[in-house]
């Protein structure tokens, strides 16, 4: 039976071995050059065939993926040659391409760099014209040239003040080789929307190892490439399928990382940028998966300082789940309490604005089930010095929605907001924020005078009982400073006077 089997494998043809002999032996012959090699005459029935070709050599790419594979001249252009021939010389061009330059010193741009330069313009046009379906050598080498040019080690980060990478008043620092790096990322986005590209063969090259390499990129200072990474990440998301959830998860240490050890990165709000547009397609009823995503991941980020970097993308991503699925807004209402900023101000309004989006998104139900500490909370910044946060929290009245929802509870959230507008309308310095709380006591008064006249009386005897128990305070310690009064003279007549001690002076 095993013979049988055996019997019935493909077995490689003497004509094509005689071939493989006769081109390397050809190219024992030719004179090689750094960018190509010009192959001689063998035969008559090889020479229209070996002209200007010469076999790949197996150091360059796998011997196995590079089967049949022909390299022509580097230099040629693509309208110098016939179709069939286009494959090999875009794999010689990105092979032209693997050497990398320094562009640390911009005096020192050689005659090599412009030829790189112009190499990458052909091949971004080539593909551009979208005239040929790439082979699976023509990915490999793709994915090769891309690693060698984009996939390196950043420097040390000097900004070792700030508690983020790159912090909201640090100027950009720019790459000086991105007349480079750009063309190689506009080359890769260009290869990865391609339309014929077949994804089952791309993604044996654009693996999980690229993947991680790519999402590293992220940690560049310069945003033009972040920018750039930003875009082919989620095209890639977008074409391969099974690299899904491989990207989420990988995002989701990249968070953790942030989170809990590091808080710096880069790239948050690029990535949160890319989770954005992939939330918004998530179907419903969400998986568990996206549910722990948005728990685990995504409401700490709010813990950080330096969410301002990144706090809209959050925002955004945030509201984007209370919108696929309403019961969330609890989670994430209670992860804002959690996390709500004592004295950052700055902070704490945008907090107070994040609370809005998600309110406005959030139905009856949901709203009682935690309105009791949220308006807790409101009342709190009601009653802040800062005029910014006091006037901020004033003007969620203003909100329709919202509006409507305490109207509705009006008899639990009108005793927790009354003392504070109380104290703002005889203590608050600002008379903006003044003007707010008369206009919001007015409101109401309209909406219930009787809740208002009750919530008043109920604060008179709140503090009449305070001054009460402020006078039992002030008589107990009176009456315990003159019983420790009547025993203090007898105390000093026992105890001998102490004198000071002379203090020691080192000669």
């Amino acid at each position: 039976m095993l013979k049988q089997i055996l019997s019935k494998l493909p077995r490689k043809s003497q004509k094509s071995d005689s071939l493989d002999s006769a081109g390397l032996d050809s190219g024992n012959h030719t004179s090689n050059s750094s960018n190509g090699v010009q192959c001689t005459n063998i035969g008559n029935s090889i020479t229209s065939r070996l002209s200007v070709v010469k076999r790949v050599s197996s150091a360059v790419f796998p011997a196995s993926i590079m089967a049949g594979v022909e390299a022509v001249e580097p230099n040629l252009s693509f309208k110098d040659i016939s179709n069939p021939q286009k494959q090999n010389l875009f794999i010689s061009k990105l092979n032209l391409c693997c050497e990398v330059s320094d562009f640390s010193d911009p005096e020192k741009a050689s005659s090599e760099q412009d030829l790189k330069r112009q190499t990458l313009i052909e091949l971004v046009d080539f593909v551009s014209s979208g005239s040929a379906k790439f082979n699976e050598p023509a990915v490999a080498a793709m994915c090769k040239m891309c690693a060698v040019n984009l996939f390196r080690v950043f420097p040390p980060k000097y900004r070792s003040n700030t508690s983020s990478g790159e912090a909201e008043d640090d100027e950009p620092m720019f790459d000086p080789a991105w007349s480079n790096l750009q063309l190689v990322y506009d080359l890769l986005l260009r290869f990865i929307s391609y339309s014929s590209l077949d994804a089952k063969v791309a993604k044996k090259h654009v693996d999980h190892s690229f993947i991680l390499k790519l999402l590293d990129l992220f940690e560049s200072e310069d945003p033009r490439e972040r920018d750039c990474l930003k875009t082919i990440l989620h095209r890639i998301y977008g074409k391969f399928m099974v690299h899904r959830p491989f990207v989420r998860k990988a995002v989701s240490n990249i968070i953790y990382r942030f989170v809990f050890e590091t808080e710096r990165h880069n790239g948050i709000a690029e990535l949160l940028e890319i989770f954005g547009s992939i939330i918004s397609g998530f179907a419903i009823p969400l998986k568990e998966e996206h549910k722990m995503f948005l728990c685990r991941a995504l409401i700490p980020l709010h813990k950080p300082k330096s969410i301002g970097v990144y706090h809209q993308q959050l925002t955004y991503c945030v509201v984007q789940f209370v919108d696929k699925d309403q019961k969330l807004a609890n989670n994430v209402i209670k992860g804002l309490l959690k996390y709500w900023p004592i004295t950052n101000s700055q902070k704490e309004l945008m907090f107070i604005s994040e609370l809005e989006e998600i309110l406005e998104m959030t139905n009856m139900v949901e709203f009682q089930k935690i309105m009791v500490p949220v308006f807790r909370r409101i009342a709190c910044c009601l009653n802040s010095s800062h005029y910014q946060v006091a006037e901020r929290a004033h003007l969620l009245w203003n909100n329709e929605h919202i509006l409507n929802l305490i109207t509705h509870n009006r008899h639990v959230i009108f005793p927790l907001i009354f003392p504070s507008l109380e104290q703002n309308s005889q203590n608050h310095w600002n008379q903006a924020v003044l003007n707010l709380t008369q206009n919001i006591r007015k409101m109401f008064c309209e909406m219930d005078e009787e809740l208002l006249l009750a919530c008043q009386r109920k604060l008179e005897e709140e503090n009449s009982q305070l001054i009460e128990a402020a006078e039992k305070r002030k008589l107990a310690w009176e009456h315990l400073e003159t019983t420790a009064a009547a025993f203090q003279p007898a105390a000093t007549n026992n105890v001998p006077p102490v004198k000071p001690a002379t203090p020691l002076v080192a000669c």
